[in-house]
């Protein structure tokens, strides 16, 4: 892999990942497009390692006060009446279906999903699920109000995200808006649990990201995957504070219309012959 094509993978992992816009997509997209290869499943979980510990920062403290509720909640029986315990049970339950399909689909996900024509199609449609979202969701119990429900439904949610144009944060975000919650509480539940589905997915992908490559489609060296992920850090960690604000003030048809744009962009290009879909 050369190493602007690296630099151009980070920026995009950073800038992308929290948007729910589909951060694998776009890797794809611009692989295909400016690089004229797909540089893969297991380099795009590895980069989302840079942007996972940009919410680990950002949210440095929810994270230690509801971990460390949770901990002390497992003998303290007061403690099991506070919201932040539920919320790591929450966390928890809701991050067993994505961990099983995505062990039991690993090599779909790696191979067959990230056919172009999937993603193009899957770009448009779950555009269509983010504005019914929009549309219908009551949008009014804050994150406080919260229920065990909330967090199995969005888990569910983010399995969807294992095919490169859903979207983690679109697909939980959805699921958080048809449930009643408020966009801001939608999209912090959203960030929480990407938590440890992401750091797995990237823990246990390194190992294959830097297997040997092919002429058609190089491996990273060790010092560009680093690079990469740096980058994507840098960037996630901006990203967040401008999704959280605008979501706050703003309805998120901007991305349905993106999405739609991305999508039928991409159908025309195939439809012509313009990009190959594998």
């Amino acid at each position: 892999m050369s190493w602007i094509e690296c630099i151009v993978l980070g920026i995009v992992q950073g800038l992308t990942e929290f948007l729910p816009v589909s951060s694998s997509a776009h890797l794809r997209i611009t692989g295909e497009v400016f690089f004229h290869h797909d540089a893969g499943a297991s380099f795009t979980a590895v980069t989302q390692l840079g942007t996972e510990a940009a919410v680990l920062i950002y949210f440095a403290k929810d994270i230690w006060r509801i971990t460390k509720t949770w901990i002390v909640g497992l003998w303290d029986r007061p403690t099991r009446q506070t919201f932040d315990y539920r919320l790591a049970w929450y966390v928890i339950i809701g991050t067993i279906p994505i961990g099983l399909l995505g062990y039991l689909l690993k090599d779909q996900v790696r191979h067959a999903a990230r056919n172009l024509w999937i993603t193009a199609t899957v770009l448009i449609v779950f555009a269509l699920v983010l504005a019914f979202a929009e549309l219908l969701g009551r949008k009014s119990r804050p994150l406080e109000q919260a229920r065990f429900g909330d967090g199995i439904t969005m888990g569910l949610g983010q399995c969807l995200a294992l095919i490169p144009g859903v979207s983690r944060s679109g697909a939980t975000i959805s699921a958080g808006l048809f449930l009643g919650l408020r966009r801001e509480a939608a999209t912090r539940v959203s960030f929480l649990l990407a938590i440890p589905a992401v750091l797995a997915s990237g823990i246990f992908s390194l190992p294959d990201v830097f297997l040997p490559g092919t002429p058609e489609a190089p491996a990273p060296s060790p010092a560009q995957m680093a690079v990469a992920t740096v980058i994507a850090f840098v960037l996630g960690y901006a990203s967040i504070a401008w999704l959280l604000n605008w979501v706050a003030r703003h309805t998120i048809y901007v991305f349905v219309f993106y999405r739609i744009a991305l999508g039928g962009v991409l159908l025309g290009a195939l439809t012509t012959g313009a990009l190959a879909a594998t």
